[in-house]
């Protein structure tokens, strides 16, 4: 199966971040992984990305919740105010170690695919294609 195009990491812990760009690299998911460290960073990748009509747009955001400068509550109200045009095409999944009841139910109401707790592994990865992307993992 095709790998995505891009992938857009946005996690404030750079453990956590190349955790999952092991992960990632490991099970060929994408072409191309960016990392941002928080939602205003996010927010300017994606923008970058735009203004240059780039192939690699991000299809796939694995956002964590918790994040200093702009968290993924935020980042979500922002992205929601994007052109439609920009963000019809981006599938998000939030990770986080937080599940709480009440950023559940706050969760519930925002633009996003689906909520996964951390850590992210192979068994999450393999969900997230096959539901979001009709889409077995690639061979390696």
């Amino acid at each position: 199966m095709p790998k995505l195009s891009c992938v857009l990491l946005v996690d404030d812990d750079q453990t956590t971040n190349y955790l999952n760009q092991l992960l990632l690299k490991r099970l060929n998911v994408a072409d191309k992984l960016v990392v941002a460290l928080n939602g205003a960073e996010a927010l300017q990748q994606l923008q970058i990305h735009s203004e240059n009509a780039s192939e690699d747009q991000p299809i796939l955001i694995l956002l964590d919740v918790k994040m200093p400068v702009m968290n993924g509550f935020e980042f979500l109200e922002a992205f929601d105010q994007l052109p439609q045009l920009q963000k019809q095409a981006i599938i998000i999944v939030m990770l986080t170690t937080s599940l709480h009841p009440q950023d559940v139910s706050r969760l519930e109401k925002l633009p996003i695919a689906g909520l996964l707790n951390k850590p992210l592994t192979k068994e999450k990865v393999e969900g997230i294609m096959r539901t979001h992307f009709s889409s077995q993992l690639p061979s390696n």
